[in-house]
């Protein structure tokens, strides 16, 4: 199973630098093999909020998008409902200050860790370093 955080999905439905890559790479993956967490979700609105807030859209285009991602997550990812087991790993996570790890960063480690994922992606430089650090089958999967 392959593991997506936020900052590897937002390219497909906001144009940013990665978008072309991150499309092109998923074009080459099969459907059966994607997975995210219900914590993806939440990040995903988060980022259109904030966007409303800052002015860089209308509040009606977010929903838009919103509601664009929930179809095509439902469509093409397995949703993982993150549990007592994620939410105590994600603590030891963040107690490895050396790591620097926000909260939802640590909380999509633990998932992908507790859940046996082949390998999580991120185009986090920060998630990819503290993965990497932790042992943890991280990787961009595209070229910046």
């Amino acid at each position: 199973m392959l593991y997506f955080d936020t900052s590897f999905l937002a390219p497909l439905f906001r144009k940013e630098t990665t978008s072309n890559s991150v499309e092109e790479f998923f074009r080459r993956q099969s459907v059966e093999n994607l997975a995210i967490s219900h914590w993806t979700r939440v990040e995903f609105s988060n980022i259109l909020a904030r966007d409303v807030r800052m002015g860089a859209i209308e509040s009606q285009a977010a929903i838009d998008l919103d509601n664009q991602f929930e179809m095509n997550i439902l469509r093409s990812f397995a949703l993982i409902l993150p549990d007592v087991n994620d939410f105590d790993l994600c603590r030891r996570y963040l107690q490895r200050y050396e790591t620097a790890l926000r909260p939802g960063d640590a909380l999509h480690l633990a998932i992908a860790n507790n859940h046996d994922v082949e390998r999580f992606y991120t185009l986090d430089k920060k998630l990819l370093k503290a993965g990497k650090f932790l042992g943890l089958p991280v990787a961009t999967g595209i070229r910046d």
